[in-house]
């Protein structure tokens, strides 16, 4: 019975929403933007980099205290799930 009442209600509020439909009109302005050159001349060279050949890894973390939140977030027995 409540679920009738519910879906009834929905409905009709659906109903409701779609009928009111007001002609809104919007204008908007518009602006004019002149475009500029950035680049004077073609004949600019870019300058090379040197690349060494190695294997270093580094390690990004997103927290700045990653070490010490990793080590606060230690587990025990209790902090498990408990299958019943």
């Amino acid at each position: 019975m409540k679920s009738i009442i519910v879906l009834t209600a929905l409905f009709f509020t659906c109903f409701l929403a779609q009928a009111n439909n007001e002609n809104v009109s919007l204008e908007v302005e518009t602006a004019q933007v002149e475009m500029a050159q950035t680049i004077g001349t073609s004949n600019s060279t870019v300058p090379t980099i040197e690349i060494e050949n190695t294997n270093e890894v580094a390690r990004l973390y997103k927290n700045k205290n990653n070490r010490i939140i990793k080590a606060l977030e230690f587990t025990t027995k209790l902090n498990g799930t408990k299958l019943s």
